[in-house]
């Protein structure tokens, strides 16, 4: 009686857990059914790609930035190290090739060690479960989760092999220290190649997976090796390596180093390359498609601009005693084919996005004299033609008077083209506008390159009409280029992550003076330098043309110059106008910087000079009265010309006496 009244509480248990069994697994039936409706499709598993790192290079194609959402590099399960794949696997999912996506005795074995052991020391996901959470699911410890993980898991098993799971979970998973997959994480932990690793690396990478802040080797590098030791003994007791292999293995000497990351060399031409292509490609293309970007900068030259504006103006900021530091725009052409070879935009990126470059319009002063010059010289007047440097009153259109002053506040009568450019005479700017017509300086300005709105006034000879650095920079690469015009760009080619070409650019080219005007006018900008405002940059030991600006009251300071290697244009001043200092001219605080980058930028180009193209003439005059000099005249000049436009008269003997020779202390 007793056996078998314990015969039915025994049938009575049985029942009841098997009715419970089945009312659960109704349940969780149910459960599974409902969470994968809100799954991603096959198709969204297979339309899946990784973010990866967007690198732009510099000319000689080094680094010089990166932008990522997640630092990784995917590569192929072929170039990942066997003993790399099978320490992840020992120490991660032991049964990885034997289960299905869901590995019940690893969850059981998990359950009861965590059981015993009174916390969470074990997991049980499989790496097909951590592969689908990493993709699909955040890191909640929900049911929920864990029942969309488990479901996920089992169709990606059902779709991919086990080797490309494999691949995907070591091209997916965090590493610490912005690392995401085995390339990235062998790189900055260890500076080489994943495929490079050794055994003892590769432990030491696989154990940090299950907490790479704690097992970080920079952070904790004693944990960081106890925890591989743990890797190499999982390895042998699953007959992955021998015992000598783990031995020689526990005896490495870790040498981890912390990486210097790759910086952007230039934030404000890479901002400006970064605007363009989210505008062609989108955001997520920049930050996680893997783009290589071919720029035309030059880092050496990049380099030196910034410490060529660094040495002028840090000593200036502590002079001048302000709350702002006076700022700065620098950038450099390559004249023959308009690829910008450096470009810095401001003191600082990260206090000041605005790029003083490519966005600030300022008074360019008497660097605007140029494009006067130039159509002074293509209507009718030569290097020599007299201007009357002498006071003059002028009504402008809104019937003001206005009487024009030079630098000196003297004037000096009459006066050739070429003394009036070199010494930067306003009056004689003046008067040449007023022979040719604003509107006749204006279209030759556009033509070589100036894109900004210009003034229809007398004025406008001074430089009073607002223009960026690079336009009026890139239209003097004009000058350089003997009379072609070429469009300044920074991109020569991209290609997305598989290596094709998305787009691929050449100089833009259109001619637009002759050669011949455009060597006279470098020839006058020689001058500039030789003998007139510009003279800072005769420091530089090589041919070199140039002219300096400064707005009215010292606002702005300017120096474009050129050789027939390189442009560069300097601009200094404040953000709000101020004055940046009494007799602060282009002369003396943009002109040394200028000459400063040039000489660290051309010491790889052998010194040159411009080449003169035929239909010039070369004769010696008096460069006071821009005559013929006699035989035995003292000091001649020897100027050129356009073929047929040369003076043919002699200068009498009453002009042998030589004027005190001119000085330029500065100067505009």
């Amino acid at each position: 009686m007793p056996f078998m009244r314990t015969r039915q509480i025994l049938f009575r248990v049985i029942l009841g857990l098997l009715i419970c069994v089945l009312l659960g697994a109704g349940a969780v039936l149910q459960l599974f059914r409902t969470y994968a409706k809100e799954l991603p499709s096959t198709a969204d598993l297979e339309e899946y790609k990784p973010g990866l790192i967007t690198r732009f290079y510099d000319i000689h194609n080094a680094v010089i930035a990166e932008m990522f959402s997640e630092r990784r590099t995917v590569v192929p399960l072929q170039k990942i190290p066997v003993d790399l794949q099978n320490a992840v696997i020992a120490t991660e999912d032991e049964r990885f090739f034997k289960h299905w996506g869901i590995d019940l005795r690893g969850i059981g074995r998990a359950f009861v060690n965590n059981l015993f052991r009174g916390r969470v020391v074990e997991g049980g996901s499989t790496i097909t479960q951590q592969l689908a959470r990493a993709l699909f699911l955040t890191q909640d410890r929900t049911f929920q989760r864990k029942i969309k993980e488990a479901l996920l898991s089992l169709q990606i098993e059902k779709k991919y092999t086990k080797e490309e799971i494999l691949q995907m979970y070591l091209n997916q998973v965090f590493f610490g220290h912005g690392a995401f997959g085995v390339e990235q994480a062998s790189r900055i932990y260890f500076g080489k190649h994943v495929q490079d690793l050794n055994l003892a690396e590769c432990a030491l990478l696989a154990g940090m997976l299950r907490a790479p802040k704690a097992y970080s080797p920079f952070n904790k590098p004693n944990s960081a090796q106890r925890r591989a030791q743990t890797v190499l003994s999982l390895m042998y007791h699953q007959k992955y390596i021998t015992k000598e292999e783990r031995d020689k293995a526990l005896q490495y000497k870790y040498y981890t180093q912390r990486p210097t990351y790759v910086l952007n060399a230039s934030p404000y031409f890479i901002e400006n390359i970064k605007i363009d292509l989210e505008d062609k490609y989108g955001t997520d293309a920049i930050y996680k498609g893997g783009l290589q970007i071919y720029t035309t900068l030059d880092l050496g030259m990049q380099r030196a601009a910034e410490k060529a504006l660094d040495r002028k103006l840090t000593p200036y900021d502590v002079a001048a005693s302000t709350d702002a530091p006076v700022q700065c725009g620098l950038v450099a052409i390559d004249p023959k084919n308009g690829q910008i070879r450096a470009l810095v935009g401001g003191r600082s990126f990260e206090k000041s996005q605005f790029n003083r470059v490519t966005q600030a319009k300022r008074q360019p002063g008497s660097a605007f004299k140029t494009f006067v010059f130039t159509a002074a010289l293509e209507n009718g007047l030569t290097p020599s033609s007299l201007i009357d440097d002498s006071p003059v009153t002028l009504v402008g259109g809104d019937e003001k008077e206005w009487t024009p002053q030079n630098y000196d506040k003297e004037f000096w009568g009459p006066t050739t083209l070429r003394r009036a450019l070199e010494s930067s005479r306003n009056v004689c700017a003046v008067k040449l506008i007023v022979q040719l017509t604003p509107e006749t300086v204006i279209n030759y300005a556009k033509r070589l390159g100036i894109q900004s709105p210009l003034g229809n006034n007398l004025s406008l000879s001074l430089g009073t009409s607002e223009v960026t650095l690079q336009e009026i920079t890139s239209a003097f690469c004009t000058f350089a280029n003997y009379g072609i015009r070429t469009i300044p760009y920074s991109v020569i080619m991209i290609k997305d992550a598989s290596g094709n070409i998305l787009e691929q650019n050449i100089p833009e080219e259109q001619p637009v003076l002759s050669e011949q005007t455009t060597y006279l006018m470098t020839n006058l900008l020689k001058g500039v330098v030789k003998n007139g405002t510009g003279y800072g940059a005769r420091a530089l030991g090589r041919p070199c043309a140039g002219k300096t600006g400064t707005s009215n009251d010292y606002r702005d300071a300017w120096f474009i110059g050129y050789t027939p290697d390189l442009a560069c244009g300097v601009w200094i001043g404040y953000d709000d106008h101020r004055i940046i200092g009494e007799k602060q001219t282009g002369g003396v605080i943009a002109c040394p910087i200028w000459t400063d980058f040039m000489e660290q930028s051309l010491q790889n180009f052998p010194a040159s000079d411009f080449k003169i193209p035929s239909k010039i003439k070369q004769v010696k005059i008096d460069h006071k009265s821009g005559l013929l000099a006699p035989p035995g005249w003292p000091n001649p000049f020897l100027e050129s010309y356009l073929a047929g436009t040369e003076p043919t008269n002699y200068a009498s003997a009453a002009l042998k006496k030589e004027e005190k020779p001119v000085t330029n202390e500065g100067g505009y």
